[in-house]
């Protein structure tokens, strides 16, 4: 999943940052200004990973977040517009997920008041095979600005820096999947992914897909974590029902566990299980497999 299952994380505490920096190579066009761009959610697991690779780069990092000195909060129109001032380009995450019935009119309105503001290039992170999400896309695009849309599979990092690590942890991860497999992305590939769509590195105005080299179930996912920290953790599949009561049962309201129990179901009954090549595509180089992350996130110590 994307922003959701991050959202979760963030709701139980778990919060982190990265390191910006002022300094940029890059001018906008016509003006000796450097150009800025404006990086959403910027706490969160893409986020931060995007903001930290464009100040290495030596980009203007604008880093948006609710309690950061950029305010941005997706909740709180009267934030988009001083956070948008100025910059001109923005990586656009929406909270909790680009498939929630929100979605498409906030970025309608976001992507109206990024062009009043002269943002001239939006890159949104959308889902894999969520018709929701491609409408929240077409929304965000109606405001005449160049939109990429880069559509990715689950994140790898769900089980270490998300939702599902209190269940890693705890030797038995429960989850609406069944048998079904996903071919998750690392998110490090997908941050390399987006920033070259930022900096003018890749295909921009267009659809990427990207995801992990090879499909997995659940239960592969959790035994290749299994090997790398030499603890038996078991994956069990229940149902969509069952899903949610648990969500509410860690605090979520019931719409929004419903919600995600719901999309949850919609989006793992096999018609995301094929990998796509955008990985490839962008970058020139095949996207890491799930074996490599759980190998170095175990050594990293994040199910210590």
């Amino acid at each position: 999943m994307r922003a959701s299952l991050g959202d979760m994380a963030h709701r139980a505490g778990r919060r982190q940052s990265g390191r910006m920096t002022n300094t940029t190579e890059n001018t906008r066009p016509g003006t000796t200004r450097p150009e800025t761009v404006l990086v959403t959610t910027a706490t969160g697991k893409t986020g931060r990973r995007v903001a930290q690779r464009l100040a290495d780069l030596g980009h203007t990092v604008r880093a948006g977040s609710r309690t950061g000195p950029v305010r941005f909060d997706w909740a709180d129109e009267t934030t988009w517009g001083p956070a948008l001032a100025g910059a001109d380009r923005a990586y656009v995450a929406f909270h909790p997920d680009l498939a929630a019935p929100a979605a498409a009119p906030a970025l309608r309105e976001f992507g109206r008041i990024a062009a009043a503001h002269g943002v001239r290039r939006l890159v949104v992170l959308s889902g894999r095979g969520e018709p929701e999400a491609v409408a929240a896309e077409r929304a965000l695009g109606a405001s005449g600005a160049e939109v990429t849309a880069v559509r990715a599979s689950f994140f790898a990092e769900n089980f270490s820096e998300g939702f599902f690590v209190d269940g890693i942890l705890a030797g038995e991860l429960p989850f609406p999947a069944g048998e079904v497999a996903e071919p998750f992305i690392l998110a490090d590939d997908l941050a390399d992914v987006l920033v070259a769509t930022l900096t003018d590195r890749a295909a921009t105005g267009v659809v990427h897909e990207v995801t992990g080299p090879q499909a997995l179930t659940f239960a592969e996912a959790v035994a290749e974590i299994g090997r790398a920290t030499g603890r038996a953790i078991r994956y069990v599949p229940v149902s969509g029902p069952a899903y949610a009561a648990l969500l509410e049962r860690y605090g979520l309201p019931a719409a929004e566990a419903h919600f995600l129990s719901a999309l949850f179901t919609q989006l793992l009954d096999g018609h995301n299980s094929l990998p796509a090549d955008g990985v490839k595509q962008v970058l020139g180089r095949d996207p890491r497999p799930f074996a490599a992350y759980a190998a170095e996130a175990a050594a990293a110590g994040a199910w210590s």
